[in-house]
């Protein structure tokens, strides 16, 4: 036998003894009853008198627990922050056949957290009782502890470690003592969800939604007598929990019970449907945030769950693409994590996705079974937890007639509890108006108006055009700037009901815009819009999402923000006209590329009349090849379909930025003279002394690593590209600074008549050090520091030609240390100014240069405003537009599909 197997049968003989003896005593449930009628419960630690039976008692737990191996209770004991603030395993093996073996030392009780929960969750003890359990073993360790007396009163217990492998069915792991990625997580999606909920709510004020749940299973289904799909005996898979386990009855509940819902469920998988406008967003935010409240609180209560909910935009997942790396890459895209830590959080199940939106996948209508919805319930099928048992928790949202048809297909969320969202009663609309308008509101007689249609002969047909909180929006929004509620809600008694409340919502919607445009003036200077004028340049971005759907579904991998409900700034510029505009960037990148190889023709004086190097030779071939190269890389660079606008840092503090440059250009002086040398060796000293090659390599060393260092600092534990990554992501950039830096090496050789060996090294050594200097600055550049924040929209693009600036102006300092040579400072310093700024936004500022070429075009063809990001901040302000993360959206789908369908 291995020795765990001789250690645990040396501990059977020894614990069972004192137990006989009744030194070791069993539990209450153990000895008065059982804890659910069919299972003892756990040993009861208090009985411990002596530090031995203590450990004892530790020992019956394992046992009792149907004896877990080593290896899973380290599996299931979680992680601890060591002193050195690293995450270790809370329960080694060696550590935990030690602790058992030596009954003398009471055990620290970080280890009896940990063990004890491992062994709770080995056997699936009710989660909910954990808390209690970890109680009663921390106040018998207490009494024994010495010189430590045992406190006066009861202490809430420490939050137990994470369950990575096997929670009862449904449950959630509990917080893990500390892991700064799930800390970083929380708060920025709590940002986000606030940031989304006032962006649809305009406030605080819910609207009165609730749910019931939908009485059939949805592992499986079959038609029943009304041509709707009943279950078929609910039975799920693996003898999980059926139809029979699941919250239900008539009672509705509402959006504030939503949290205590879910957390209720076995397991925890939700589908929520819902018509149009019913209010399913908002749910799900507000499930989020409910979820998230303990996080917030100043002092998290223990046990919370530790997957941290995140809400996804299910528009935004591709055919095709597996659920696991497309939920790492959102988090990593969406709220800044480093791609490692991503995957950790999904691999480890620390993140609940809350996928919002599976009816948008598909176009409507319908052209066939919804085959994306379905591939996407596929995959969230597969979707399991840390066991492989069990489905995964997730949350997702569909529109009811969506669902529908969904199930017609046979495809269901399995394992999930359905709610469906109610229509709002007629009670509910009064309530909501009385809350709006309160006596002595400007509005508050036409309250009156709006109940008097729910009652009159056409109540049926009003009720069904308001019956949603979307709808009931639209009506107080168009009231409210003046719109009178019995033109808004006439109706003929005799029409049919549903063609009716269509008519309503219609009108409803056309009246929005106009009724928004004047409620919110414009407040920046200028002329104010009108909303013939705002209603044209929606109906011109809803066209475009129209656009940007077809053109994902023809695409494998379509880039971030290409979706049929995301309005990303720097991929609007289509609009402005496909092959237009990338022509045109084309054009200007190609005047940018020669204006920077003629500021550098003319700083270094190459192959001017009667000066050195002039006429055909091998080093001029040599040179108009790397500017021909050059200036043929960064044409084919503009001609790119999607340049992307991404990295740079932001929310670090100015005092970290001082010190980054500094430490910078400390450690670019020695490699800056170290160049300046190599330099006069290849040149012989025909061209400048050893004087000028350590002032001057110090000097550029200084200023390229101030510059690096001030576009690196970040704070303590800042995620870094690696090098491999930064080269797969932009090579051909890379490539074209490394000719530059040829270029610039070339020049001093070429004047120094240097022979085709130092010339040849001199050269690649140049192109090498480029490509360096490029990977370096990609790596400081790029990624995400931990302290920063969300950006607004706007933000990566208006990053965009600063970055780019910057990267070619650590360029222009090695140019202007090669003109000086031989021109004078000012016109050196011309030169490579231009020269700088012109390779920067040639090469650094692909996204920048070609939103705005194409926003200028647009707005000559009348298709936008020039001023589009102040248009598009006042829509939000109007709550026609709202912000979604990096993107703006519609302010709802059905205003969007409205919009679509009437242009021209």
């Amino acid at each position: 036998m291995d020795t765990e197997r001789l250690d645990m049968e040396r501990l059977d003989m020894e614990r069972v003894a004192p137990a006989r003896a009744g030194q070791v005593h069993l539990g209450a449930g153990e000895v008065g009853g059982m804890t659910d009628g069919r299972r003892p419960g756990p040993p009861d630690p208090a009985r411990a008198g002596s530090v031995p039976e203590f450990v004892g008692s530790l020992a019956l737990l394992r046992r009792w627990a149907g004896e877990p191996s080593l290896s899973r209770l380290r599996s299931l004991g979680g992680q601890t922050a060591a002193a050195d603030g690293s995450l270790v395993d809370a329960l080694p093996k060696s550590t935990t056949s030690h602790v058992l073996r030596q009954r003398d030392r009471l055990p620290r009780w970080e280890f009896v957290r940990a063990f004890v929960t491992a062994c709770l969750r080995s056997c699936e003890h009710p989660p909910e009782l954990i808390p209690g359990e970890l109680e009663r073993w921390r106040a018998a360790r207490a009494a024994l502890a010495t010189p430590d007396p045992a406190p006066s009163g009861p202490a809430p217990p420490d939050p137990p470690p994470p369950d990575p492998g096997a929670s009862g069915p449904g449950e959630q792991p509990v917080l893990a003592p500390f892991d700064p990625v799930v800390e970083l997580l929380v708060r920025r999606v709590a940002r986000e969800e606030d940031r989304a909920r006032k962006g649809l709510l305009g406030g605080y004020d819910l609207a009165p939604v609730s749910f019931a749940p939908v009485s059939f299973a949805s592992v499986s289904f079959a038609s029943g007598p009304d041509g709707e799909h009943a279950p078929d005996g609910g039975h799920a898979p693996d003898g999980e929990h059926g139809p029979r386990d699941r919250p239900g009855g008539d009672d509705p509940h509402d959006v504030h019970t939503i949290g205590r819902f879910f957390t209720a469920l076995r397991p925890r998988r939700l589908m929520v449907a819902g018509g149009s406008g019913a209010g399913k967003t908002v749910l799900a935010i507000e499930l989020v945030l409910q979820l998230l409240e303990p996080w917030l609180t100043p002092a998290p209560p223990p046990g919370h769950p530790a997957a941290v909910p995140v809400r996804l935009n299910a528009a935004r997942w591709t055919l095709g693409r597996p659920f696991e790396p497309w939920l790492a890459e959102q988090l990593a895209h969406e709220f800044g994590l480093a791609p490692d830590d991503a995957l950790r959080l999904v691999r480890d199940r620390r993140v609940l996705p809350v996928v919002d939106g599976l009816d948008e996948l598909d176009p409507e209508p319908s052209q066939g079974p919804p085959r994306r919805a379905i591939a996407l319930l596929a995959e969230l099928n597969r979707y399991s937890d840390l066991s492989g048992r069990r489905p995964g928790a997730v949350v997702v949202t569909c529109r009811a007639d969506r669902h529908a048809e969904l199930r017609a297909a046979g495809a269901a969320l399995a394992g999930a509890t359905t709610v469906r969202l109610r229509d709002l009663a007629a009670g509910q609309i009064a309530g909501y108006l009385r809350a709006r308008w309160p006596d002595g509101h400007p509005c508050a007689p036409h309250s009156d108006g709006v109940q008097e249609a729910l009652r009159g002969p056409s109540g049926g047909i009003v009720h069904a055009a308001l019956a949603t909180p979307w709808r009931l929006l639209l009506t107080v929004t168009a009231v409210e700037s003046g719109a009178d509620p019995h033109d808004l809600l006439r109706a003929d008694p005799r029409d049919d009901p549903r063609a009716g409340a269509a008519r309503i919502a219609r009108r409803l919607l056309e009246a929005y815009v106009p009724a928004a445009t004047r409620l919110t003036p414009r407040a920046a200077p200028g002329t104010p819009y009108q909303p013939d004028q705002v209603r044209a340049w929606l109906v011109r971005l809803a066209a475009h999402l129209q656009w940007q759907a077809a053109r994902t579904a023809g695409a494998d991998r379509p880039p971030p923000g290409l979706t049929g409900i995301d309005l990303v700034p720097h991929l609007l510029w289509p609009i402005g006209g496909w092959r237009l505009v990338r022509v045109l960037h084309c054009l200007c990148s190609a005047v940018l590329a020669v204006v920077a190889m003629l500021a550098f023709w003319r700083g270094s004086t190459m192959d001017v009349l009667g000066g050195p190097g002039a006429g055909p030779g091998t080093e001029r071939l040599l040179h108009l090849a790397l500017m021909t190269s050059w200036v043929g890389i960064v044409t084919g660079l503009s001609w790119s379909p999607w340049p992307a606008a991404a990295g740079g840092r932001s929310n670090v503090p100015r005092r970290r930025r001082l010190a980054g440059a500094l430490l910078g250009a400390l450690a670019g002086v020695p490699v800056g003279v170290l160049g300046g040398l190599a330099g006069l060796a290849l040149t012989g000293e025909e061209i400048f002394g050893p004087a000028f090659a350590v002032a001057a390599g110090g000097t550029g060393g200084m200023a390229l690593g101030a510059v690096i260092g001030l576009t690196a600092a970040g704070r303590d534990g800042a995620e870094r590209m690696t090098v491999s990554e930064a080269i797969r992501a932009e090579p051909v950039t890379l490539t074209g600074f490394g000719l530059c830096g040829a270029l610039t090496g070339l020049a001093p050789l070429r004047l120094a008549d240097a022979g085709p060996v130092p010339l040849a090294v001199g050269v690649s050594g140049a192109f090498v050090l480029a490509f360096a200097l490029g990977v370096v600055f990609k790596i400081a550049a790029g990624g995400w520091s931990m302290e920063t924040e969300l950006a607004h929209p706007r933000e990566a693009l208006h990053r965009n030609p600063a970055t780019g600036v910057a990267f070619g102006l650590t360029g222009g300092v090695a140019a202007f240390l090669v003109f000086v040579m031989r021109q004078d400072v000012v016109e050196s310093l011309a030169c490579a100014l231009v020269g700088g700024v012109t390779f920067g936004l040639a090469f650094g500022a692909l996204a920048w240069t070609r939103t705005m070429i194409g926003l200028v075009v647009a707005a000559t063809r009348g298709l936008l405003p020039l001023r589009l990001w102040a248009f598009l901040d006042w829509a939000c302000e109007a709550r026609l537009l709202r912000v979604s993360g990096a993107t703006y959206q519609f302010r709802h789908r059905e205003l969007q599909d409205y919009l679509t369908s009437s242009r021209g």
